[in-house]
């Protein structure tokens, strides 16, 4: 095994990874977005050296698969002759409409860059394991309450001004909160919960925190704990709580209005594409005007600076090329990975599989299920729940109801043939359901028990 192969680690531009088909590289442009004709050029570079399908993970990066450690490198030079900047380090992510969105509560891109800059300066960079993050939400209409990380910084309203929520080890719903400070409070509290994962090690993250270092993070700078701040508290804002910003959150998908004109969100089904369908879009997007293209978490991408107009004009083009135009696409309850052969650990073609389902069992994927694909135990497209998870093993296609990709199986089939084992669940889920019954309440009540069966059957 070579440097290329180590798993675990995040595929930057500068150290690849092996997958099945290949050296993997990962892309987070400096400034948050690319202009039409750079995505136009990664795509051709991902032509020339890869082997022409580029994805959107689900924070939010850009990736370009089937490299070979030479074509790594060409495409690593031309990224650089093409004057995009990416970056590197531990990240601090910003919400996709960071500093352009007409609703959001404070604009985080300097507390960003600022956190960025004291993480470089303190030399927290190489001792932290490269799956430790940082998130900086201001608000708005796509916030960053679905993605997990380290630590936490949310903006809230306090009156007239704008403090910032502290919280650590989950998404917008799990995350333990801190307090409730300001800026540069944020910042140094921050710095010093990562100061305590670097010295437990490149495997730790804020979960391995004692509750007597949390305690200590809490009362940083003599900042009261959140309980003691209950008008601004993070997990209390407005009247709702950041578990309601998680069920109700939004994908990125559709049209929003900014400060000044327009984006629209397009996303890639299960996060892949062809390189030319995307140079495609991308082309149609620079003719009509479009400023920037900025990567979005949810495997997405915001064309900027467009009219109602134009924004429809482009949205019939991504329709005709294959991509993700409506929330409501089935296409959007479906986590799949890339699976075989793209994947050396796949046991099965995932999104083959995806694809099937989407198109033949639509009904049972409503907003009220995700179904989660995966092609082997590691679960990487969703490592949480799901209400049903199909995973790939030495015995096949196995079904793990209401668990990740880690737990047992209930049952098992074919992978060539999961897709009916699942058609068969949406039959009886159509037959059962009562009126206004979302299909997760239809499962619960058929049982976890009777869902495998259902799975099993026929085979």
């Amino acid at each position: 095994m070579n440097a290329f192969s180590r798993r675990g680690a995040c595929p930057a531009l500068s150290a690849p990874m092996q997958t099945g088909d290949g050296l993997l590289v990962r892309l987070n442009p400096v400034d948050g977005g690319l202009s039409p004709k750079s995505l136009i050029g990664l795509g051709e570079s991902a032509l020339r050296h890869g082997n022409g399908v580029m994805e959107v993970t689900a924070r939010g990066s850009l990736q370009i698969r089937g490299l070979s450690a030479e074509s790594a490198r060409l495409l690593a030079a031309e990224v650089d002759a093409m004057g995009i900047a990416v970056r590197t380090g531990v990240p601090v992510d910003t919400g996709p409409l960071a500093g352009i969105d007409s609703q959001e509560i404070a604009d985080p891109s300097s507390l960003a860059e600022r956190l960025r800059a004291a993480i470089l300066e303190t030399g927290l960079t190489g001792r932290l394991g490269p799956k430790v993050s940082v998130v900086v939400d201001g608000g708005g209409q796509l916030g960053m309450d679905a993605l997990s990380a380290d630590v936490r910084l949310k903006a809230v309203r306090a009156g007239e001004d704008v403090h910032w929520g502290v919280s650590i080890a989950g998404d917008g719903r799990s995350a333990k909160p801190l307090a409730t400070v300001d800026a540069d409070a944020a910042r140094d509290i921050a710095v010093a919960a990562l100061r305590m994962v670097a010295e437990k090690g490149r495997e730790a993250h804020t979960r391995d925190l004692s509750h007597r270092q949390l305690a200590s993070l809490a009362g940083w700078h003599s900042i009261a704990a959140p309980s003691l701040l209950p008008d601004i508290s993070p997990k209390r804002v407005s009247g709702r709580t950041e578990g309601d910003a998680v069920e109700r959150h939004r994908a990125p998908i559709g049209l929003f209005g900014l400060k000044a004109a327009y984006a629209l969100g397009i996303a890639l089904p299960y996060g892949s594409i062809p390189a030319q369908n995307l140079i495609e879009l991308a082309t149609k997007a620079a003719e009509i005007g479009t400023t920037e293209i900025r990567l979005a978490p949810g495997r997405a991408l915001l064309f900027i600076g467009l009219s109602p107009t134009t924004c429809a004009s482009l949205q019939a083009s991504a329709t005709t090329l294959g991509f993700v135009t409506s929330s409501t696409d089935p296409r959007t309850r479906i986590a799949a990975c890339p699976g075989t052969p793209a994947c050396a650990s796949g046991r099965f073609a995932t999104r083959a599989i995806a694809e099937t389902i989407a198109t033949e069992s639509p009904d049972l994927l409503d907003t009220s299920l995700t179904l989660h694909i995966s092609g082997c135990a590691k679960g990487c497209a969703h490592p949480g729940a799901a209400m049903l998870t199909l995973v790939g093993d030495e015995n096949g296609a196995g079904l793990v109801v209401d668990g990740t990709a880690k737990a047992l199986p209930a049952g098992y089939r074919p992978g060539y043939d999961a897709a009916r084992g699942v058609a068969a669940i949406a039959a009886a889920v159509h037959g059962a359901r009562h009126p206004g019954e979302t299909a997760a309440a239809c499962l619960a009540r058929l049982g976890a028990a009777g869902i495998a069966e259902l799975y099993r059957r026929n085979q």
